[in-house]
This record gives structure tokens, sequence and C-alpha cells, in this order.
């Protein structure tokens, strides 16, 4: 679909525009659209999937993870935003209906694509730090990797954790540890 030719967009024009749009986004005024995702990344999405229900339903906590395509609002007073990641955690209660939650999730998981792997470095992890998200994956299937970034008492994500060995671990979640070869089989 081609968007009109402009720099910036309201959240309405943007409902407006995307409304038979499956996988759209909007972040910062800006309108992204993506392809449907390829085989191996629905595939590390799914087995990531698994084990974070396996883990949290052992849990018994008010914890839950939900898988794209599902759409998480973050907004305050300022800006309306608009993203869906491949994967999320979210603690406590959330405002929810069949489509959305409006909301910071306290974990989300990103798959890097050929075509989106800056997106995702910089857009959506300036979005997801400055609304607070704790703890942001980033998974590559190319480099076989996951990096870890967690949000600093300043509101920034420091330095990566990078897994490309043995386990991967959450700095939230203590004990919720994968391991690596299982996503990238």
């Amino acid at each position: 679909m081609g968007l009109p030719q402009r720099n910036k967009y309201t959240y309405e024009e943007f409902l407006e525009i995307t409304k038979d749009e499956k996988y759209a986004e909007f972040i910062n005024g800006e309108i992204f659209l993506h392809a449907t995702p390829t085989l191996i990344h629905q595939h590390i999405v799914g087995r990531l999937y698994a084990k974070f229900l396996e883990y949290f339903e052992k849990k018994q906590n008010d914890c839950l993870p939900f898988i794209a395509p599902f759409d998480i609002i973050f907004e305050n007073e300022n800006e309306t935003n608009k993203v869906q990641p491949d994967i999320f955690v979210l603690c406590g209660e959330k405002p929810m209906d069949k489509n959305s939650i409006k909301g910071v999730p306290t974990l989300v998981v990103e798959v890097l694509s050929p075509s989106n792997s800056s997106y995702d470095y910089i857009k959506k992890m300036d979005l997801y730090s400055r609304f607070g998200v704790k703890e942001y994956w980033i998974v590559s299937p190319s480099n076989k990797t996951v990096e870890i970034f967690s949000l600093t008492d300043e509101g920034v994500y420091g330095e990566p954790v990078i897994y490309f060995v043995n386990h991967i671990k959450s700095s939230l979640f203590v004990d919720l540890s994968i391991e690596l070869d299982l996503l990238f089989k």
C-alpha cells in the first residue's frame, strides 16, 4: 500500500490510512508497514513464546506472555504510538480490549528481519526506553544471537548482554533460562 507523501501523521490519520493493514505500526508520527514474517522468524517466535508460556504458567504470578500480531498502545499527554512486538510479557493489570492493550509491557522481544533491523534498534528501542519497558530482547536469526537490554535507573538501556552460546538468561526473571540452540534449530 502506498502512503501519501508526508513526514508526520496524527494517530487518527494513521488509523484511517491503515484500517485494512495487518502489520502496521505508528511511532512518533510515522507510519511503518511490514511484510509478512519469514518462516525462520515465525519458528523462533513460536519457540520463544512456548518457553515463556511454560515458564509463566509454572510461576503462577500476574505475568503473561503474548505473541504478535497484538497491538500495544503507548500513550501519554503528548503522543500516541502503536506497535506489534513479536512477543511481550505483561505483568499486572493493564487496560485491554480484544485487539490491544494500553500500557507498558515488562519485557519485549523483537526478532530481526533483514529489512527491519535498524527499525528495531533505533525507533523501537527509543520508544521502549522512553515508556519504561524494563527488558528488551533483540534476536538475530542471521547471527544466531540474542541481545538483552535492561533499563537503567536513568531510563535508558545499558550495554546489552549478548548470548551466542549456552542459555539465555533474563535479568528480570532470574530463573528464566532458555537454551539458545533451541531457537535456531
